[in-house]
């Protein structure tokens, strides 16, 4: 007696050695994939030109400025930095490289405008906040230390004195 099998459309193929293209492959390597770009785009470029690689300051200068430290020992004095009508009281303006305030009558004080957390430009001066939207940073406009946000470090300060009607550098 002779067994015979038959085959229907419906029976399955056989597996072939060395396919390996089923769906479940294909997704697995789509979001292998995905997952791969995200990790590449939240990673820390170590290169040298990123503010989040290995040459980021935690106390930055503003860009073509010879830095806070030069500013106080004389390298920018009597450089004029804003008309002195031009500073609110219990408020502050950003000029060039500086935000200058003016946290009480006649006390005027300026900070690099770069924020401390990654560098970058405060964007404006509010309620006695130096603001930075890039991560919602703030700073006092007293001292320019920080009041909120990811900044741990205050903002360089550059000593001013009034010079007749302008702020100018010490």
């Amino acid at each position: 007696m002779t067994d015979v099998q038959t085959r229907t459309d419906a029976d399955p193929q056989p597996e072939r050695a060395g396919s390996t293209s089923t769906r479940r492959v294909v997704l697995l390597s789509a979001g292998a994939l995905g997952a791969g770009a995200v990790l590449t785009a939240c990673g820390t470029d170590t290169s040298g030109t990123n503010p989040n690689g290995t040459d980021f300051d935690s106390n930055p200068v503003p860009a073509g400025s010879t830095g806070a430290q030069a500013d106080s020992a004389g390298g920018n004095a009597g450089t004029v930095l804003v008309a002195a009508s031009e500073v609110a009281v219990g408020g502050g303006v950003i000029k060039g490289d500086y935000v200058i305030t003016q946290p009480e009558e006649g006390t005027f004080k300026a900070f690099s405008k770069i924020c401390t957390h990654q560098g970058c430009p405060v964007t404006e001066v509010n309620d006695g906040s130096i603001l930075c939207k890039c991560h919602n940073s703030a700073f006092s406009i007293k001292d320019g230390a920080p009041t909120a946000g990811p900044a741990a470090k205050p903002l360089a300060e550059t000593k001013v004195q009034l010079d007749g009607d302008n702020v100018v550098a010490a």
